[in-house]
């Protein structure tokens, strides 16, 4: 995991193509949420957040990298677990907001263990 300074601070600028990164609309850390869902059954996996560089790290590595808030730190889903995810499609929404990269993921997506973030506290279920 590489170290940087946190989002929103000067750094060296990212390789993401000119034109993405123009679209990009950023929170005021500089960060975009990326929305992680299996890409053969449409399951929401998980939540993380990316700047510029990690999502042009996903686009070029075919790993997904996010932004750690708490850490201060890219990290590479799976580098310490080995539940990687293999990146297979990368979209922004319509407001260019949010990044939906579809995976296919191996393992759990959730730090917990859990296959998603999204299945323990669940408010409302359909009938």
């Amino acid at each position: 995991m590489t170290s940087t300074p946190p989002p929103g601070t000067p750094r060296t600028a990212s390789a993401l193509d000119p034109a993405v990164a123009a679209r990009l609309k950023r929170g005021a850390d500089g960060l975009v949420p990326a929305i992680a869902q299996q890409y053969d059954t449409g399951e929401v996996l998980m939540l993380g957040w990316m700047d510029d560089e990690a999502l042009h790290r996903t686009l070029t590595t075919g790993r997904c990298t996010y932004w750690s808030r708490s850490r201060q730190e890219y990290w590479v889903k799976g580098d310490t677990s080995g539940h990687i995810q293999l990146v297979k499609s990368v979209a922004l929404d319509c407001d260019a907001d949010t990044v939906l990269v579809k995976v296919d993921q191996t393992g759990a997506a959730c730090h917990t263990g859990a296959r998603t973030c999204f299945d323990a506290d669940v408010l409302l279920r359909g009938q």
